[in-house]
């Protein structure tokens, strides 16, 4: 939130300034015929003042509301297509050495631009509510989260800060990628949680993965004898990106097998 706003001020004084030379009046007459002046000010209003947005322990990385996070989003993309667009643009038809001039007189404000743009996309994107957290039997994978109770055996899940649903943690399971259900259980760990699949889950690696693995996706099913008609249903679909997402998606699978033997 306090980056958002810095943003926010920042593009606020800079629209001022430039304002300021060209003349109030005549930027006012400019803005009312330029829908980009439209959508920078919409853009504008909801970085300094930020709707909705509050901070709550239960979801530290999702203090927007989703329709906030949309918004932002949709604007801060078409604010920065147009920002490359039009220095793009005036690159290729005034030449390298007039726009190296205008990048100093401007003091770098042509690339800095597009680049507050990009910061506001890269907040703004698709995220889970909070980071795996083992102890806590709460688990992100993507955009996913998932929260289990183990005095209840229910497992919460969310899409970003959406709440797709609320299940009998006994009937969730995970569907591993073909070729890689063997290897995500290891022999004799399907006990207990405190073993090195665990240890290693509670900081996953952020480094990313390439090739098969990178488009390799797990699923998370719910099936309930109870519900006639509905059961074998896939919750959601994730690609494992990381190999942190990799090892989450093991404990994940390690805690629902761990409450579907303690529930027989």
């Amino acid at each position: 939130m306090f980056a958002l706003r810095a943003i926010g001020l920042v593009l606020a004084a800079r629209w001022l300034f430039s304002m300021s030379q060209m003349g109030y009046l005549a930027s006012m007459r400019a803005m009312t015929s330029s829908p980009w002046a439209c959508v920078t000010i919409v853009l504008l209003f909801l970085l300094l003042f930020l709707p909705g947005a509050r901070a709550r322990a239960e979801r530290p990385l999702h203090p927007l509301p989703q329709w906030l996070r949309q918004a932002l989003r949709l604007l801060a993309l078409l604010s920065f297509m147009f920002a490359v667009w039009s220095v793009g643009f005036f690159t290729w038809t005034a030449g390298w050495k007039n726009a190296v001039h205008a990048l100093a007189e401007t003091n770098g404000w042509l690339l800095v631009a597009p680049a507050l743009y990009g910061v506001v996309l890269w907040i703004c994107r698709p995220r889970a509510l909070w980071r795996t957290n083992i102890a806590a039997r709460r688990f992100a994978i993507g955009r996913y989260a998932i929260s289990i109770d183990t005095t209840t055996r229910t497992a919460v899940v969310w899409a970003e800060s959406r709440k797709l649903g609320q299940y009998d943690a006994r009937e969730l399971s995970v569907k591993w990628p073909e070729g890689m259900g063997e290897a995500a259980i290891p022999d004799g760990s399907s006990a207990t949680l405190e073993g090195p699949v665990a240890a290693v889950a509670v900081v996953p690696e952020k480094r990313g993965l390439s090739g098969r693995d990178a488009r390799a996706k797990m699923e998370l099913l719910w099936d309930s004898p109870a519900a006639a008609g509905h059961n074998r249903k896939t919750v959601f679909r994730a690609a494992l990106a990381s190999e942190g997402d990799r090892k989450t998606a093991r404990a994940l699978d390690l805690s629902l097998r761990q409450s579907s033997s303690i529930g027989t």
